[in-house]
């Protein structure tokens, strides 16, 4: 069994065409995020140590004692590398596509994020509409250009929804784009991922702007952490690899994951 964890603002959906090398071989369960796509908007908002539950609560009521196999991209690989460190008895394998590469943040940002967070509770996020799916789908395009019409307009319509008047709305929930008031420590996650004992394997983008967020040094003292890895390069892909080269991306983690 394989579960599949997309990325921040993005939903399971996405990934349709990165699966399908995976479907003759695996099951897959690519469940959309809390507040994320077609799953519920908590009142309390987010913590990010709420993601890691819902995979354990997932983890127990899919798969029994089953060995896991953990694919994530980019938010969607800090849930999984954490949970296969947490739970490292039951990952047998992981894949990291284009992630792990949010930024330590020093203590001294601390004022300036926790007073950010507390202006905030005195308003509520509002989400997004656009006037049609194509219309969105002509916004996405601005961003990832290589995407074609159908490629936009689906991925369009897998973000949104009709809003009852008219228009379309985004399916995250805006708390999402809230600051929170805590700090990301690299070295509470590094003393985690020291516990995995999964089989690893990194894809990243060789397009990816997210891999220049972080020296080389750092890059490679977080892949230390992961005692049986390896690391592959998509050449002609971004950050969604799943957008840019899905087939490629999906091969890969199959070879892997029949491999080792």
């Amino acid at each position: 069994m394989v579960f599949l964890g997309h990325g921040w603002l993005d939903v399971s959906a996405t990934f349709q065409d990165l699966v399908q090398p995976l479907l003759p071989h695996f099951q897959v369960l690519a469940p959309d995020w809390r507040g994320f796509g077609h799953s519920q908007w908590p009142q309390d908002g987010y913590w990010f140590q709420d993601y890691v539950a819902d995979l354990d609560a997932l983890v127990a009521h899919y798969a029994d004692a089953a060995p896991l196999r953990l694919v994530g991209h980019s938010m969607g690989a800090q849930i999984m590398s954490l949970y296969a460190g947490l739970r490292a008895e039951r990952v047998s394998h992981l894949v990291c596509l284009d992630g792990l590469f949010l930024p330590d943040m020093p203590a001294e940002l601390a004022p300036q994020r926790f007073t950010r967070w507390l202006d905030q509770q005195s308003g509520r996020g509002r989400g997004k509409t656009y006037p049609s799916y194509e219309f969105l789908a002509s916004r996405i395009r601005i961003q990832h250009p290589q995407l074609t019409e159908q490629r936009a307009l689906f991925i369009a319509r897998c973000w949104s929804e009709e809003d009852g008047f008219g228009r379309i709305r985004l399916l995250a929930d805006p708390k999402h784009r809230l600051d929170m008031p805590t700090l990301y420590r690299a070295a509470e996650s590094k003393a985690i991922w020291r516990q995995i004992r999964a089989s690893t394997l990194f894809i990243d983008g060789g397009r990816s702007a997210f891999a220049q967020t972080l020296p080389d040094a750092e890059t490679a003292a977080r892949r230390a952490c992961f005692p049986r890895r390896q690391a592959r390069v998509i050449a002609d892909a971004g950050h969604m690899l799943h957008f840019d080269a899905p087939q490629a991306t999906g091969n890969a983690i199959v070879e892997f994951l029949r491999s080792c």
